[in-house]
């Protein structure tokens, strides 16, 4: 069977937002959806389906709105906390938990059950747990940074620029000006990389590092 341009745009529209529903990430969802919904509007109009090009068109209306919405100034001004962890914390043990899967991209999940850190805290937005950081102290100013997981749907890079950028006080506090990890996954590498951190070498290992001034 020979298939027309239409019929592959229309396949094509169909895959991005069968594509799009498997993101955990809300702002991933949004953009590859409104891709989808646009594709398939414009795939409903060229055929004549009005009822297609109408509704898909809407979706990506929809789309746009909450795009704005999540980009704009309102949005920037969401609420975060940082709130400390307190020693065996029940929830600290279900979060790890409930997110292990997760955490194994990035550090062994039941090493990190007894929080024995020097900084160890949640990241709260709009009261809502978002993420979890913990740090050990590596020498006399330096923390070494252990864990910084933020949940799926809260991967956006606000709640990354809130700890290192708009908490800086909070580490200075706590007697630390500098800041290293470690990490050999090329997604957490470019997200220490987009916060500010610097790749270094140290006896032929590599590590990260973010010097912290007011």
């Amino acid at each position: 069977m020979d298939f027309t341009w239409l019929e592959w745009l229309g396949y094509l529209a169909s895959l991005i937002v069968l594509i799009s529903l498997l993101m955990s990430s809300i702002i991933k969802l949004r953009w590859i959806n409104l891709l989808g919904s646009s594709l398939f509007s414009l795939y409903g109009f060229l055929i004549g389906a009005l009822p297609v090009g109408l509704m898909n068109l809407g979706i990506a209306i929809i789309n746009i709105y909450y795009l704005v919405k999540i980009y704009s100034a309102s949005a920037k001004n969401e609420y975060f906390k940082l709130l400390s962890i307190e020693r065996d914390s029940e929830y600290f043990h279900h979060f790890l938990n409930f997110y292990k899967e997760g955490l194994k991209k990035y550090t062994d999940p039941s090493k990190l059950k007894a929080n024995t850190y020097e900084v160890s805290f949640y990241i709260l937005r709009n009261m809502v747990p978002a993420g979890v950081f913990l740090g050990s102290k590596y020498d006399d100013n330096t923390l070494k940074v252990e864990l910084d997981f933020v949940i799926p749907e809260y991967r956006d890079f606000k709640t990354g620029h809130f700890i290192y950028e708009e908490s800086k006080d909070y580490f200075l506090d706590k007697g630390f000006d500098r800041l290293i990890s470690y990490s050999s996954n090329d997604g957490h590498i470019d997200y220490l990389r987009k916060m500010g951190f610097e790749e270094k070498e140290e006896n032929g290992s590599k590590y990260f590092e973010k010097f912290i001034t007011n």
